[in-house]
């Protein structure tokens, strides 16, 4: 079943789950099936597999989930579904970020808005000490996708001065790194 929905064969997973395949069953790194299927961006796999009850929150060994990996890698088609399917936003990944982080720290644009059409929470900070708008400017490279994900987490109320654990500012981070669009964004928001 899980090689199975690695490779996106959704005839084989519906078949599999009608002769009573367990949607919990796991590999030797914890995936399950829908997590597979995620990993592979294999969307009706996915659907098929969250319709027979797939749990979206199930973490791996590396404490990924379909949800989280799919916010992480910017699988749209598949965090939509995990979102409907009762997906955790509260839950974290192995860095103890939560959906919104590393979809900024990507410039996963799209993703983001997404997630932030829910009730994330803007200003959660990661055991790196980072929020979604410092991944953005710290792991951003400046460009129009993390610039966009600067203005969608300040339109959105991120806290523009929320601090790294140094007490660098989103806005002295924009600053030292050249990145004027990103700067302007934060000034104009009240960021010091």
């Amino acid at each position: 079943m899980i090689a199975a929905s690695e490779r996106g064969d959704a005839a084989v997973v519906t078949r599999l789950l009608q002769e009573g395949a367990s949607v919990t069953a796991r590999d030797g790194q914890g995936r399950t099936a829908l997590l597979a299927a995620t990993h592979a961006n294999r969307i009706e796999t996915a659907r098929a597999l969250i319709a027979a009850g797939s749990n979206v929150n199930a973490k791996d060994n590396l404490q990924d989930s379909p949800f989280l990996y799919a916010a992480a890698e910017g699988r749209n088609a598949i965090l939509k579904m995990t979102l409907a399917a009762g997906a955790d936003l509260k839950s974290t990944n192995r860095y103890g970020g939560t959906a919104l982080i590393p979809a900024a720290h990507h410039g996963h644009v799209e993703t983001v808005r997404i997630l932030l059409a829910t009730k994330i929470d803007n200003d959660h900070v990661n055991k790196l000490g980072w929020t979604a708008l410092l991944e953005a400017v710290i792991l951003g490279d400046g460009g129009p996708a993390h610039t966009e994900i600067v203005r969608l987490l300040v339109a959105a109320g991120a806290n523009v001065n929320l601090a790294d654990r140094e007490g660098v500012t989103p806005l002295a981070h924009a600053r030292r790194r050249g990145f004027a669009a990103m700067a302007a964004a934060l000034e104009k928001a009240g960021g010091r």
